[in-house]
């Protein structure tokens, strides 16, 4: 018998559903999708749960509406400002009688060495969603994946733990709730870890790649090397801010220069585009005026540029990483703009940059396949993991355990 799977991604600018179906041979197909205006949020924070509630629904109902089915609970992500990251490291003996013999290492000493590294002071306002291993280390032996029927004296893991702000949590779950749908399926996956899983190939995560969610009120970066997180930032400025520069220069209401950016928006001109007309329409008794993309791109172009040397800057100082052979990956509502790639290129100086396309998942309409929808789709495909719920409120060796597991899981259901 199959059954309904909900992806949920509530962003500042839209509010994504996507409906799988999953049979029992764990496959999913894609049935019905959505995208519909978001409200109540300002910066990825939900600021008015009554009006986020609303647009909550009116999206899920179209979804609804495409696939045929009645939703009852959802799998969602919590990004921007409200999730960090850092990374840590624990060590254990593996003989545990005092003799410091060489013995098989087993799952006990392996979650011992993981409950070591998540032993670590927490904020109040904060609570550990996942623990993720980057690497073992075998006596004097390192980049171990899996320890496991290995022999050696003491065990050491390199952990990337992420947290999340619980008022932010606890917001999000009310407005889930409040809409009417059930928590059952609660997931706190943070966004970029669910795009990155959906988008980033297995190859490219092992030489080292960036994932960069271009949102509407934040961009949400992550860095994955050697198969596995190891930086994780939120930077407060995205396609909004691009929409608000193009409303103050040409000075129309932000409603229609975001129409603008999104039917003419260019940040980067190859040469076609120069002599593009584009209309601003008039306001407040004003003719509409004549401009061209290439204007717009001049508008546009230093915002975004801005916004990648944020995401750089950041980087280069906090992940401590000198090298990355992996790709650039380019997702959320910002990849849709003409001439994304070309601009990241100039800014990282590298070739290796793509938009962020997720798998083919059936249905007779692909616009889930969109970068906008990486999260959504991601959060559906990521269910066939496990059963257990992300919001983890309980011992740091549960959230340690879960948080591994559940990782790889979900990373080998996409290849």
């Amino acid at each position: 018998m199959s059954s309904i799977v909900v992806g949920l991604d509530i962003g500042t600018t839209f509010i994504k559903t996507v409906i799988g179906e999953l049979d029992e041979a764990d496959n999913i197909s894609i049935i019905g999708f959505a995208k519909k205006p978001s409200q109540g949020l300002r910066n990825g924070v939900i600021v008015n749960i009554d009006a986020a509630v609303a647009a909550i629904n009116a999206t899920v109902d179209a979804a609804e509406q495409m696939a045929g089915v009645n939703v009852d609970s959802v799998f969602t992500a919590i990004g921007g400002s409200q999730v960090e990251s850092l990374n840590s490291e624990g060590d254990t003996v593996v003989d545990t009688s005092g003799r410091n013999r060489t013995l098989e290492i087993k799952d006990e000493a392996k979650k011992r060495a993981i409950d070591a590294s998540t032993a670590i002071s927490t904020p109040m306002d904060k609570e550990m969603l996942h623990c993720i291993p980057q690497e073992y280390f075998v006596d004097d032996m390192p980049g171990v994946k899996d320890p496991i029927n290995m022999m050696g004296k003491r065990l050491k893991v390199k952990v990337h733990i992420i947290l999340a702000n619980k008022t932010a949590c606890n917001n999000l779950e009310q407005c889930i709730s409040r809409a009417g749908y059930s928590c059952q399926g609660f997931w706190l996956w943070p966004k970029t870890l669910v795009a990155a899983l959906a988008t980033i190939h297995e190859d490219e995560m092992e030489l080292g790649s960036i994932l960069i969610d271009l949102g509407g009120g934040t961009t949400d970066v992550m860095v994955v090397n050697k198969g596995a997180p190891v930086f994780m930032a939120s930077i407060p400025v995205g396609g909004n801010l691009v929409t608000n520069d193009i409303a103050v220069v040409k000075g129309i209401p932000i409603s229609a220069a975001e129409k603008i950016k999104v039917e003419h928006g260019c940040c980067w001109i190859n040469g076609n585009e120069l002599g593009e007309e584009v209309i601003i329409p008039g306001v407040g008794g004003r003719p509409p005026e004549e401009t061209t993309q290439y204007e717009l791109c001049e508008i546009i172009q230093p915002r975004v540029d801005e916004i990648f040397s944020m995401v750089k800057a950041e980087i280069v100082h906090h992940a401590n990483l000198t090298q990355l052979n992996g790709s650039i990956v380019l997702t959320g509502g910002g990849a849709k703009m003409t001439g994304i790639v070309e601009l990241a290129q100039s800014v990282w100086g590298t070739t290796s940059v793509r938009i962020g396309e997720v798998s083919d998942l059936g249905g007779l309409d692909k616009g889930y396949r969109e970068p906008d929808f990486a999260t959504a789709v991601g959060l559906v495909d990521s269910n066939k993991a496990g059963q257990a719920p992300a919001k983890q409120k309980k011992k740091n060796a549960q959230v340690s355990e879960k948080g591994e597991n559940l990782f790889k899981k979900m990373w080998k259901n996409f290849f």
